[in-house]
């Protein structure tokens, strides 16, 4: 990652001078073009957005979309139930990508329909269209973003009080709506964690009243709270919670 970022720069010289060379009385004549006649960008620039973006997909990713509340409450779950590793980290990442497909889908289907669609028909420029991409994504996250967490962030940037939602700075809701999403998540963590202390408490007194304190409580209580997860069809309750959470 680090080699990436570092040739980046050299990137970006060898894409953004593009060069060519003609012949003239002078001498050779250099040309460096960023935007064509009509607005938009040309092929090297858009192949140095490309491959910026694409480093920055997983941060864009965690940042802008369900994905948080998802991931956090999984481990959550893993961590109340204490099996430590198991579902592994790949199924539960897995699990919430997918999740986060199937939320996020209807704000994608606005973004194409909106942005994309009209760029590829030469409709729109490139910056109209991150414009008209930008409206379904804000409105996503202000829908599930605190106001004393966008009040937090309007402050600290020092920026007037907006006259509507659309006109808040992307730069302000997104760390707003993460910190928004990581309170929801951990308080369903929470709420999760109370059935399942309340077997470890059981169990634990039952072996001190027994005189077995040698023997680890989470060895026996384990089982019973995987037998009630499984009787109470946990993961079908907890993820249709979590998925209507965001309709």
């Amino acid at each position: 990652m680090k080699k990436l970022l570092s040739a980046l720069p050299v990137v970006a010289v060898t894409l953004l001078c593009q060069a060519s060379a003609s012949a003239a009385p002078g001498g050779a004549g250099l040309e460096i073009r960023i935007g064509g006649g009509d607005g938009t960008l040309t092929t090297p620039v858009r192949i140095l957005i490309l491959l910026t973006v694409l480093t920055v997909i997983p941060a864009i990713l965690m940042s802008v979309t369900s994905f948080t509340r998802l991931i956090i409450v999984s481990h959550f779950i893993r961590q109340a139930l204490g099996t430590q590793t198991m579902p592994p980290n790949q199924v539960l990442i897995g699990l919430s990508l997918f999740l986060t497909w199937f939320i996020m889908q209807p704000v994608c289907d606005r973004v194409n329909k909106e942005a994309l669609q009209p760029l590829m028909d030469g409709k729109v420029t490139e910056m109209q269209a991150l414009d008209k991409a930008s409206v379904p994504l804000r409105r996503f996250m202000l829908r599930y973003t605190r106001e004393k967490d966008l009040a937090l962030f309007m402050k600290i940037a020092r920026l007037p009080r907006p006259k509507s939602a659309d006109a808040v700075p992307m730069r302000v809701v997104i760390p707003a709506y993460m910190i928004s999403e990581m309170k929801t998540a951990f308080q369903i963590g929470f709420v999760l964690y109370i059935p399942f202390l309340v077997i470890d408490m059981v169990v634990a007194s039952i072996l001190l009243s027994m005189g077995m304190m040698q023997l680890p409580p989470a060895m026996i209580s384990t089982p019973f709270k995987i037998l009630l997860f499984v009787m109470v069809d946990g993961w079908n309750l907890i993820i249709g919670s979590l998925v209507k959470s965001f309709y």
